[in-house]
Order: C-alpha cells, then structure tokens, then sequence
C-alpha cells in the first residue's frame, strides 16, 4: 500500500514541476526505505480527483511557485486556483460546490508532517494502517476549509477573502 501511495505522491510531483513549479520530483535513488519498503521521503502531494485528474487540468489550476522536499500539500475543490504557492511544511486546501477559489502568492511555514514508521509487531495500529508500514504524524499544518458558495480570494498571509 505504501509504494502505491509513494508512486502516487511523485505522479502528482512530475505534474507540478510540469505546472512550472519548484519541486523536487522523487528519483529511484532518493527513495526511503519503511517498514522494508522504499518510498518517497516528500514532497508529498494529494490531488483530489475533485481538483485535478489530467495534466492538462493540473496546468490550467496551478502556476509556478515553490514545493519543499519535506512539505505536504492537498488540494480539493473543482474551482481552485493556485498560484504562486510558497510552501515549506504542510497545507490542506479543501473547498466545497461552487466555491471559486483562488490562491495567489501564499506562503506557508509551518513544521509540518513527518513519517513515522510502525514499530513491528504493533498490535493497537489498526490493519488498514499498519499494512501502510508508518503513518504521517502532523506536527502543525494550515488547513483551508471553504464549502459557502462563493468566489474567494486567498493572498500571502492565508486569510480568506470573499470577493463577492
């Protein structure tokens, strides 16, 4: 289950620094080996089926900006918008139906999210996340949650602005 996530996690880099972002996309040399299994040590980047599915979509939502190796990002929402992201930690963007959305220059600092692997032989781990081999501790992280109808402005200090 791990390396099929890992696998994810660089498809959603390729797409990224093909977007013109900053990112370091995860070669078979910088993997990591957990719970005896390699995996990518980060970024790790969700795109929600919601936000984007096809590299042409991914190129019409995101435009330049930077990614950090150690940083997490999800992103959710059919009208989201990013652009310019700074990111060095972690950062959650989920938006509802009709939410437009539009992320512009944030920057984000934050101590973010860690592996950690489960010790072997584990018994109060549930089966669904003990077959992954480790679980992402979140340290701290800025989770952006908008599901109002609405068209939104977010900018570099995180707060959300509606424009309508």
């Amino acid at each position: 289950m791990s390396s099929a996530e890992s696998d994810k996690y660089i498809q959603n880099q390729r797409k990224l620094k093909f977007a013109g972002v900053d990112i370091d996309v995860t070669e078979e040399k910088d993997l990591v080996v957990v719970a005896g299994i390699p995996v990518t040590p980060g970024p790790r980047v969700i795109l929600c089926p919601g936000f984007a599915i096809t590299q042409r979509e991914v190129v019409e939502k995101i435009h330049g900006g930077k990614v950090t190796k150690r940083s997490t990002l999800v992103l959710e929402g059919e009208d989201l918008k990013v652009r310019n992201l700074d990111l060095d930690g972690a950062l959650v963007i989920r938006t509802g139906h009709d939410c437009d959305v539009t992320v512009d220059g944030l920057v984000v600092r934050n101590k973010g999210c860690d592996i950690e692997e489960i010790p072997e032989g584990a018994t109060d781990v549930p089966e669904e996340v003990a077959i992954r081999g480790y679980t992402l501790k979140q340290h701290e992280l800025l989770e952006i949650i908008i599901i109002e109808p609405g068209k939104y402005h977010i900018g570099a200090d995180g707060v959300v602005n509606r424009v309508e």
